[in-house]
């Protein structure tokens, strides 16, 4: 028999069908057992008359604990009566495919009855409530929207190493590893590598891949391990080409995700989609300074960068100013970014962050490709040429003008859904003190 999951089921009213999943609950009354059964896709009731003849089922299933597993044969009924989608199921066999412990680690269901800690732990009884279920198909659904855009506009996918030779920004957020007696690094980024592409003439590319860093950070918006969308960009005319591209790329993503599960997301998460119809709100950095200063009193401890409740006014003023909740921050200075952004004729570099819901999702910006004055910034930040000898090759031979950006899918995935903290956008969380499960 077909496997047929609760999706399909209104295919196949009145026929003998073979369904399987978890049982998530029982309700034992005088004259009839109700099974409620959870696939992948949704719920569904099975109906046991306590008659002589389904004896031996009622007998089988008082000692089955729940969340163990179940092959039922039955035939599908059409019941409008019923609560859960209007069908039930009444079983000619079951089969117990796998008996679970009679008591869970938690009861998965009442999440704020549990620690993060012990869910973490137990991730896989975790995930298995109905918004976990919900939040990674539309992650799957976010990632490929974000593949499809690129391929629509002729983007070749690469896979670059995650083992690497040399550090992409600073070696102390680095992983080193033993690599045959020589040391070698877990990619932070794979930027050196995007790079190489535009000097290959690849000119447009994209990766989606995990990058790992080293930082010592117990936020809620961080992780040792996370997960990239990289883009790059040849021949263009500036890091604003950079932008408007991202800007239409998340658009048209994100506008996927809330086209097939919108509805389902307020219903679980409690939380509106973000207006993605509005453009971008655009401010450089030395306005975004004045602007929290001027309008929310504020001023920040670092002069060449901003903090979190910098981040969190700016994404506030976006939203009361131009009704968006997404705000590009333009032209940082050259303290704060790394030695391969471009400069402008005033010293601020060609780059920018985006920031959503008051926290930064990705930094972009407009490469120096000219090898001379590439050379000069890599000496300012005190890095010696010789540790960059394999990146400063790929400007030897001729490099287009490029620009690209990096996102991370989890932190972005974590605020569009107004999740809390990183660790519950994560498949499976890796930070400084968990390397289980």
């Amino acid at each position: 028999m077909k496997k047929i999951f609760v999706r399909d089921l209104e295919k196949h009213y009145d026929e003998t069908i073979e369904f399987q999943g978890f049982l998530e609950n029982v309700r034992d009354l005088p004259y009839v057992m109700f099974l409620i059964l959870r696939d992948g896709t949704g719920k569904v009731q099975a109906t046991i008359e306590k008659t002589e003849e389904n004896q031996e089922l009622i007998d089988m299933m008082q000692g089955v604990s729940l969340e163990s597993t179940l092959k039922v044969v039955g035939v599908l009924k059409n019941a409008p009566a019923v609560k859960m989608g209007g069908k039930e199921i009444i079983p000619i066999s079951i089969v117990v495919t796998s008996k679970s412990l009679s008591e869970l680690p938690f009861d998965y269901n009442k999440k704020d009855n549990s620690l993060r800690e012990t869910r973490l732990d137990y991730r896989f009884v975790d995930l298995r409530r109905q918004d976990n279920n919900l939040l990674f198909k539309a992650a799957t659904l976010l990632e490929h929207s974000l593949r499809e855009y690129c391929v629509q506009n002729n983007f070749m996918e690469i896979h670059s190493p995650k083992i690497s030779g040399a550090a992409a920004e600073s070696g102390a957020e680095t992983f080193s590893l033993d690599y045959f007696g020589r040391t070698a690094y877990l990619s932070q980024s794979p930027q050196f590598y995007k790079q190489m592409a535009m000097a290959a003439g690849f000119d447009k590319v994209f990766e989606i891949g995990p990058a790992f860093r080293a930082e010592n950070s117990h936020t809620s918006y961080h992780a040792t391990e996370i997960n990239m969308a990289d883009v790059e960009i040849s021949w263009i005319d500036s890091y604003q080409d950079v932008m408007d591209f991202e800007e239409a790329w998340l658009k048209f993503a994100i506008g996927k995700v809330y086209e097939k599960y919108g509805e389902q997301i307020e219903k679980e998460f409690k939380v509106k989609p973000t207006d993605i119809e509005r453009p971008f709100a655009r401010v450089t950095f030395k306005e975004a300074k004045e602007i929290l200063k001027e309008r929310y009193h504020y001023v920040g401890e670092k002069e060449d960068d901003l903090e979190r409740k910098e981040e969190n006014l700016l994404c506030k003023y976006a939203k009361d100013e131009f009704g968006t909740e997404f705000i590009f921050v333009t032209e940082y200075p050259f303290a704060a970014r790394p030695f391969y952004h471009m400069l402008d004729e005033s010293g601020n570099t060609c780059s920018y962050d985006l920031l959503f819901r008051g926290i930064e999702i990705t930094t972009g910006a407009q490469r120096e490709h000219r090898l001379d004055i590439l050379k000069k910034q890599i000496l300012v930040k005190g890095i010696t040429l010789e540790s960059l000898d394999f990146y400063l090759e790929f400007f030897q031979y001729g490099i287009p003008p490029h620009g690209g950006f990096a996102i991370g899918l989890q932190r972005l995935m974590m605020l569009l859904f107004h999740i809390d903290n990183i660790r519950e956008a994560t498949f499976i969380y890796r930070g400084p003190t968990r390397l289980n499960p």
